[in-house]
């Protein structure tokens, strides 16, 4: 029987030994995806095994390569942590299964590549998910930067080299100049990095507190706040399950995990509700919310306007944690897992009909669903946890949301909430009802033979789509966690 020590160290060396066997087994695809999906079902049991253990309240820590006294890669499972890691393996099992058929139906090149890739992420997301102090999360964050730009400029165009030029410089540029710095500066400060329940900051550190607050929300550029989001728009021009790796399993959701982690453990809610710059960037997350929904409504590209809907749903996040209460910490940990769920499913989507039908333009849509009704049905179920209305588990994370926004007496922002879920309407349901209602102008032409995407896309999407209803229906799991995950902090009952 492993230890639970080892067990943690496994779920970032898992996926990496993934790599070894990938790259071996490269001139021969069927072994090459069976070595990513082998490994996947390994980090899912790895993953299982430690939720079970941290369940039944074992502490599990891992600490080695120290550079400085305090400064040391550690790992530490907590509950948070725990709900990302389960995710991001489950999804990479889903995530390879629709590859497998969108690589092969869309005949791309560098497939190995894409698979080696892939692996890496998927270990920095690891890594990120159980650090147990910044320094940790730093190193991770990075890797996880360094191993999805080769996905991103998969294609060698050049407006794929352009999108990962944009890409690599704004998460670089802000995780060297913002967040390294606000690190630094914690160090200085209370003169530790490591996650604490409570924070890591006194009273009399209050000034130091609120210009580092701003350095940590910028600078975990990730979480793609305005200014700084433009990357992940630019990233678009990778292939669809780059996009959904991008979106539900790895890149944005590190980002908007690290915002939840700092604002709880180096930060506190205590000190976070009284520093001047919260108020701020409070609201400006809020406006992230609505600017983006009103820019997604303008795109025709179908994956830019999920792109820009995604900025809108991680500042969904961000106000949950900058809220400073425990419906806040409650909604936003939850929204990690409804948001991953729903986007994944309509980017799954979205590469269905890019297969299938070439068509990647909302308003070439039109009677699409007669013709690919289990992805168009999925698409609307994705559209409907994305929005917050039954059955898409969104409903819950959405709620607790409104909940923290009246416990904190922010009116504005409980408006701004509302009014994002009707653009979401606007700008989501009408694909599906075109998709079902309207005559398709093609159905004489050449398109009229357009049937559903390859099976292992299909099935990987339908699953997503079934786990948006799961989520509705039995959401207890992701409650759980995200209930302890307030309790680990000290935040339950707040």
């Amino acid at each position: 029987m492993l230890s639970s020590e080892t067990m943690l160290l496994l779920t970032i060396l898992v996926p990496l030994a993934a790599v070894i066997g990938i790259v071996a087994a490269g001139r021969y695809p069927n072994l090459r995806e069976a070595v990513s999906l082998s490994a996947a079902l390994v980090l899912i049991y790895l993953t299982y095994n430690l939720y079970r253990l941290t369940e039944s309240g074992l502490t599990v820590s891992w600490e080695g390569l120290q550079i400085l006294p305090g400064l040391a890669l550690f790992f530490n499972i907590e509950p948070l942590g725990l709900l990302f890691s389960l995710i991001g393996s489950f999804l990479w099992l889903i995530t390879t299964l629709y590859a497998i058929g969108y690589m092969r139906g869309h005949q791309e090149e560098n497939q190995t590549r894409f698979y080696v890739c892939f692996a890496i992420a998927i270990s920095s997301v690891m890594g990120i998910a159980y650090a147990g102090n910044l320094f940790t999360l730093f190193i991770f964050y990075e890797i996880l930067t360094l191993s999805t730009y080769p996905l991103v400029t998969h294609a060698g165009t050049e407006k794929a080299k352009l999108g990962g030029r944009v890409y690599l410089g704004i998460l670089l540029t802000t995780s060297i100049l913002f967040l390294l710095l606000a690190i630094i500066g914690t160090w200085h400060t209370a003169g530790t990095v490591d996650f604490r329940a409570g924070g890591v900051f006194d009273q009399s550190q209050k000034f130091a507190a609120a210009v580092l607050l701003p350095l940590y929300i910028f600078g975990i550029g990730k979480a793609a706040i305005m200014p700084f989001h433009r990357w992940l728009p630019a990233a678009m021009v990778a292939p669809t399950p780059v996009s959904a790796l991008l979106h539900a399993v790895a890149v944005v959701k590190a980002g908007v995990f690290s915002v939840l982690k700092v604002c709880t453990y180096i930060f506190g809610f205590d000190l976070l509700g009284q520093l001047p710059t919260t108020e701020f960037l409070l609201y400006l997350a809020g406006a992230s919310v609505i600017i983006a929904s009103l820019v997604a409504m303008r795109q025709d590209n179908l994956k830019a306007r999920l792109a820009y809907s995604t900025v809108s749903q991680l500042s969904y996040i961000t106000v949950g944690a900058l809220l400073a209460n425990s419906a806040g910490a409650l909604g936003g940990a939850m929204h990690i897992g409804m948001h991953a769920f729903g986007k994944i499913t309509l980017f799954f989507c979205a590469g269905a009909i890019m297969v299938a039908s070439h068509k990647s333009e909302i308003s070439d849509m039109h009677g699409l669903g007669r013709r690919m009704p289990v992805t168009m049905a999925a698409f609307f179920i994705g559209s409907l946890s994305i929005i917050g209305l039954p059955p898409g588990g969104g409903t819950w994370s959405k709620w607790y949301l409104m909940i923290a926004t009246i416990e904190a007496d922010k009116l504005i922002l409980m408006v701004v909430l509302m009014a994002s879920s009707l653009l979401n309407i606007a700008y989501l349901l009408p694909i599906p009802i075109k998709g079902f209602l309207y005559p398709d102008p093609d159905v004489q032409g050449a398109d009229k033979k357009v049937r559903e995407a390859p099976l292992p896309s299909l099935i990987a999407l339908s699953l997503t789509a079934l786990g948006c209803i799961v989520l509705f229906v039995y959401p207890q799991p992701l409650y759980e966690l995200a209930t302890h995950f307030l309790e680990a902090a000290g935040l339950h009952g707040r």
